[in-house]
């Protein structure tokens, strides 16, 4: 969002971290509706591999496309032929031009009356809609699974896919052939190696960790001994709606450390033949397939046999698990005595449910409605159950004060917040990180000169402020980006060291968030493992999620500046938190909002959602136009013939420069569909290198929350082969599956960070529940030149600008950095 009111808005939504946007009954959804991982799935909640249909049936599962956010699109449900905008009016239709466009095409073969829509005008504006938040992250599986499982970044879940009893689609990657590591290890690796640097670094403090305030009894006592016992665990992707909103990306395992000079770490052993073997034996005993021996043996280490006899619940530790085949198992194995109650159960069950929600962006969950997720699972005492996993340490348990703070002698109300420790602690080093990099700055800078030169205002005052400051954050719509360039380049100018980091690949001029964290490129590391550098600008920055933010954090050195900037009104991380919206909300240091707004008619109708307004534009030169169709095989023919003619011939724009975003990944008009008819038509073949041929447009997702387009050149014994922007890379064969998908057509999760000439976004009626205020925003804001929106579904597009905001995250930054902001003000004593 660009203009003034809209950052000002997107500021007001940040405040409530829980939500201003939550819904009336609390925080979380109705614990009715927590987790039953064989129940049926809101269509706006798509889920990763783990979700069955409503009707019981898999759909066909693909790696790749556990993008998470974008939600699966439900099927059936035939879309409508009213287009209409805002004011409900439907744009007329001109017969004689099939495209819209003005070409002078006669009506094809659907005899459908202006077939694309393109006629333009202010009357031919499509009503926008969108969803996000936690709902519509890509959260993928964690960093073990399937990399490509969280492919939107972004990724909330698309779609139901594959059986989670089947244990298909959903072990962790495999190294590379000859025993080297793939792209996507290297930077977990490296991440994992930071996390313990970070841990360190926490142990040495003294005294209870705060939580907006200090932790008490029992909590405090058990903080130093806390393990992380689920941080190995890989989550199911089967819903929790009690907390979470919608599934998403696991975060990150805990990133590992690194050391001084970033060199990728030695990959986790895969286990031993014999511990697969003992692991086997007993899934036999117990009924389950065989095929989840590697993935438990992996999950568990070598003592997974015994340790899955002594405790069968243990099975969920594989992502494709849920509660009742774990259920199912256990009794297959124990008998009776396989009871709800089971102490092994209720303590397994804890640290899944919280993984669960961190799928979904929660960092943590408020103590009441875990108890009531665990009460939906048969759990004969929730409370007590919850009670004996904060006494053995499987959890931490975090006390955070609601309100003002109460007279002496009075008692603060307080939320009690659940958490596991891998983010917990992430959310506790990233904020006393962003405390340490406030307060550590050494003075102003004398750069007023460079302010004077600067292109504009809003450029202006962002120099002044970075040369004031240590922390700055700038919002602002795409035409904004540009700012935060200019600071960097004012800064080299000035001989400092600096680095622009981004979501996606970018330019020459900034490398990406995962590349600068695993070491691949950007500056080098000093002997304490700090990034060689005096300014690092951040672009993209509501794509950070917890984990990925402390490890940058952490590796910015005392006295350096740091600037996250981005849009808040886009769809959010991938992974577990709300970064970006939290630093926003804390108001703990100087906040830029960019005035520059985003030009033409797509950047008015998309300022306008931001703001949860449909409006009609202006569109003259045909910039913004609506396809009306009536059903998803319309919808899908319509998007061909806009990407393979009508948008090349009336904007000379080649079919590769044009996007098209649906979403979700399943249904009629979902990604798969559309990419087959695309792919048909621009580039046939019969798929002879594992279903690509030379020259197919695809998306490589290397790790889990990264889509990277790329196009297929070969394919020989080493692997799949990709030009991806210039640079050659190899997909390893048993990867290609996992982590490569065509990518003629993605979701809106995919498409975060990136913005093509021309795009084509694909709303079918079967998708309207999956629309969003920020999932319209995000998808509408990737075009350039034009936008054509193929719709199908009714009055959908304006009610969910209006009233369907992101689904709420339950996070802890917010109090934590308030808290470190106010202790630093009160006098030394």
């Amino acid at each position: 969002m660009s203009t003034d009111r809209q950052a000002e808005a997107a500021t007001a939504d940040a405040e409530d971290p829980a939500g201003s946007q939550a819904d009336p009954d609390g925080p979380e959804t109705d614990p009715a509706d927590a987790a039953d991982p064989d129940g049926a799935q809101p269509a706006d909640e798509a889920g990763t591999a783990d979700t069955a249909d409503p009707g019981g049936a898999q759909p066909e599962a693909h790696a790749a496309d556990a993008d998470g956010p974008d939600g699966a699109q439900p099927e059936g449900g035939a879309g409508t032929a009213d287009a209409a905008g805002p004011d409900g009016a439907q744009p007329e239709a001109d017969a004689a031009d099939a495209d819209g466009l003005g070409g002078g095409q006669p009506a094809d073969e659907a005899g459908t009356a202006d077939a694309d829509g393109l006629g333009g005008g202010p009357g031919a504006e499509p009503p926008v809609s969108g969803r996000g938040g936690v709902g519509e992250s890509p959260a993928g599986p964690t960093p073990e699974a399937d990399a490509a499982d969280a492919g939107d970044s972004a990724g909330a879940q698309d779609g139901p896919e594959a059986d989670p009893a089947t244990g298909e689609d959903t072990a962790g990657a495999e190294p590379g052939p000859g025993g080297g590591l793939s792209e996507a290890q290297a930077e977990l690796a490296a991440q994992k190696i930071e996390r313990e640097r970070i841990a360190r670094r926490k142990a040495e403090r003294e005294g209870p960790v705060e939580a907006g305030a200090k932790l008490s009894g029992k909590a405090a006592d058990l903080l130093a001994a806390v393990r992380a016992v689920e941080s190995g665990a890989k989550p199911s992707a089967a819903y929790f709606d009690d907390a979470p909103a919608a599934p998403r990306k696991a975060a990150p395992a805990p990133p590992a450390p690194r050391p001084a000079a970033p060199a990728p770490a030695a990959a986790p052993a895969a286990p031993s033949a014999d511990a697969v073997d003992g692991v086997r034996a007993v899934l036999a005993l117990g009924g389950a397939p065989e095929s989840l021996a590697g993935p438990v043996a992996a999950a568990l280490g070598d003592g997974a046999a015994q340790e899955l006899s002594e405790n069968p619940w243990r099975l969920l530790a594989v992502p494709a698990v849920r509660p009742t085949q774990a259920d199912g198992f256990a009794r297959a194995l124990l008998g009776a005595g396989a009871g709800p109650g089971d102490e092994r159960r209720t303590a397994v069950l804890v640290g899944w449910l919280l993984a669960q929600a961190g799928l979904k962006g929660h960092t943590a969950l408020e103590a009441p409605v875990l108890e009531k997720a665990l009460a939906q699972y048969g759990v004969p005492d929730p409370a007590e159950a919850l009670e004996q996993s904060i006494a053995e340490a499987s959890v931490l348990v975090f006390h955070e004060p609601l309100g003002p703070p109460v007279e002496e002698g009075e008692e603060q109300p307080v939320r009690i917040l659940v958490g596991l420790e891998g983010a917990a602690m992430a959310e506790e080093s990233l904020a006393d990180g962003l405390a340490r990099l406030a307060g550590t700055f050494d003075g102003p800078a004398d750069w007023e000169q460079a302010a004077a030169a600067a292109p504009d205002r809003s450029s202006a005052e962002l120099i002044r402020a970075v040369a004031g400051h240590g922390l700055v954050t700038h919002t602002g719509g795409e035409a904004a980006r540009a700012e935060p360039l200019a600071l960097a380049a004012a800064a080299r100018e000035l001989g400092l060291r600096v680095c622009v980091a981004a979501h996606t690949p970018g330019g020459a001029d900034s490398v990406t968030v995962a590349e600068l964290l695993s070491g691949q490129e950007g500056p080098g590391r000093d002997a304490d493992g700090q990034f060689a550098l005096d300014l690092l600008v951040v672009l993209d920055a509501p794509q950070l999620d917890v984990e990925s933010a402390a490890a940058l954090v952490e590796g910015v050195a005392d006295g350096a500046r740091l600037v996250l900037s981005g849009d808040p009104a886009v769809l959010g991380s991938a992974g577990a938190g709300r970064v970006f919206a939290d630093v926003l909300a804390a108001r703990t240091c100087p906040q830029l909002v960019s005035r520059t707004p985003d030009p033409g008619p797509v950047g008015e109708l998309v300022s306008g959602v931001g703001i949860g307004e449909l409006n009609q534009v202006d569109a003259p030169g045909k910039e913004v136009v609506i396809v009306p169709v009536q059903d998803a095989g319309e919808a899908v023919h319509r998007a061909v013939q806009l990407v393979a003619e009508s948008v090349p011939r009336a904007f000379g724009i080649p079919a590769d420069s044009v996007q098209v975003i649906t979403p979700g990944h399943g249904g009629s008009a979902g990604t798969r569909a559309l990419n087959a008819a695309l792919k048909e038509r621009l580039n046939p073949g019969p798929g002879r290198f594992g279903g690509f041929d030379p020259g197919d447009r695809v998306v490589h997702v290397p790790s889990p929350g990264r889509a990277l387009p790329a196009r297929v050149v070969s394919a020989d014994a080493e692997g799949l082969h990709l030009d991806r922007a210039g640079v050659r890379i190899v997909v390893p064969k048993d990867l290609v599956e996992s982590q490569v998908r065509h990518g003629w057509a993605v979701t809106a999760h995919q498409a975060v960070g990136a913005r093509w000439p021309a795009v084509v976004v694909v709303l079918p009626g079967d998708a309207a529940q999956a629309l969003s205020r920020d999932w319209v925003y995000t998808a509408f804001g990737r075009a350039e030149r034009h936008l054509s929106v193929v719709h199908g579904v009714d009055q959908a597009l304006p009610r969910a600008v209006a009233e369907v905001l992101p689904k709420p995250r339950t996070t802890r930054l917010t109090g934590l950095l308030k808290a470190l902001a106010a202790a630093g003000e009160q006098p030394e004593q």
